[in-house]
C-alpha cells in the first residue's frame, strides 16, 4: 500500500510539473509570437486612418476635430493620453478619451449623440471611426509616463468610485474585477491575469491598451476591454462612454502611474 501511495504521489507531482511546464511553454510561445509581429503591428493602419479622420472636416458644422480640446488645448494630441481621464471644465465632469471624443464630435462637429456613438466597436466589414481615432491619439503618447491627476474634487471622486467598482462583487458568479486581478500568478486559459494591486503589473497592463487583437483582427480600446470584462462577470451591459466606465478607468490609470505608455500594442 505504501508503495502504491508513493507511485500515485510521484505521478501527481510529475503531472503538476508537466502542467506547469506546458503553461510556461505556452506563455513563452505567445510572447515569442507577439515579438515576431511587433515590428509590423497592424494597429499602425488604424493610427493612419485615425489621423486622417482627426484632420478631416465632418458633421453638420463641417469642422475637423482639430478644434477638439483633449486637455492640452484645441488640436493638441501629443501627450494627452498619458494624462487621461481628467476633469474638463467645459463639460463639468471627468472624461476618458472616448467620452471626450464623443463630446467633441457632438459639440465641435455637430453630430447627435446617436451619430457620435455609432459603431464604437468594429467588426468584420464594419470599421469603427472611434477605434481609429483612439489608436491615433494614444500613439501620440507613446514613450511618455502615465500621470493622471486626482487633484480636482471630481477626479478624486471618480477615482474612489472606480476603486469601489473594482472590488464590487455581484452578478451570477459573484465576481468582481478584483476576483481575477488582485492576486499574483493567476491566469485564464493561456492568458496571464495581471494583479492591478501590484503597481508594476498595473503599469504593464494599462500602458498596452488600446491594442490590436490578433484573434479579432481589430484594434480594441480600453472601453471595449472593460465592456468585455463586465460581460464575462455577467454584469449588466455598461453604457458606452458612461461615467461607470470612466470611473473604473481613472482607478486603473492611477494604479499605473509612472508607467511608460507603449500602445497601441499587440494582444492575442
Amino acid at each position: 500500500m505504501k508503495r502504491t501511495g508513493l507511485i500515485l504521489l510521484t505521478a501527481a507531482m510529475l503531472g503538476a510539473a508537466a502542467s506547469a511546464a506546458a503553461q510556461t511553454s505556452a506563455t513563452d510561445e505567445i510572447a515569442r509570437y507577439r515579438q515576431m509581429l511587433a515590428d509590423g503591428n497592424p494597429a499602425e493602419l488604424w493610427e493612419m486612418r485615425g489621423e486622417e479622420l482627426w484632420k478631416t472636416k465632418a458633421g453638420p458644422k463641417n469642422t475637423s476635430l482639430e478644434q477638439c480640446d483633449l486637455g492640452k488645448g484645441p488640436g493638441v494630441v501629443k501627450g494627452v493620453y498619458a494624462e487621461l481621464p481628467r476633469y474638463f471644465k467645459d463639460a463639468g465632469k471627468v472624461m476618458d478619451l472616448e467620452a471626450r471624443l464623443v463630446h467633441c464630435r457632438m459639440n465641435v462637429q455637430g453630430l447627435s449623440r446617436e451619430e457620435a456613438t455609432k459603431t464604437p466597436f468594429g467588426s468584420a466589414g464594419k470599421k469603427s471611426d472611434i477605434e481609429a481615432l483612439v489608436a491615433y491619439i494614444t500613439s501620440e503618447s507613446r514613450g511618455m509616463k502615465m500621470a493622471v491627476s486626482t487633484a480636482h474634487p471630481a477626479e478624486k471622486e471618480a477615482y474612489e468610485a472606480g476603486k469601489k467598482i473594482f472590488f464590487y462583487r455581484a452578478g451570477a458568479h459573484d465576481f468582481a474585477c478584483a476576483t481575477c486581478h488582485s492576486t499574483d500568478g493567476q491566469r485564464i486559459r493561456l492568458q496571464d491575469l495581471p494583479n492591478i494591486l501590484n503597481q508594476k503589473n498595473a503599469q504593464a497592463a494599462y500602458t498596452t491598451w488600446p491594442a490590436y487583437r490578433v484573434s479579432q483582427g481589430e484594434v480594441r480600446t480600453m472601453q471595449h476591454r472593460l465592456y468585455d470584462c463586465f460581460r464575462q462577470q455577467r454584469f449588466p451591459e455598461p453604457g458606452y462612454a458612461s461615467d461607470t466606465i470612466t470611473a473604473l478607468t481613472v482607478y486603473l490609470a492611477k494604479s499605473a502611474e509612472g508607467g511608460v505608455y507603449n500602445g497601441p500594442a499587440l494582444k492575442r
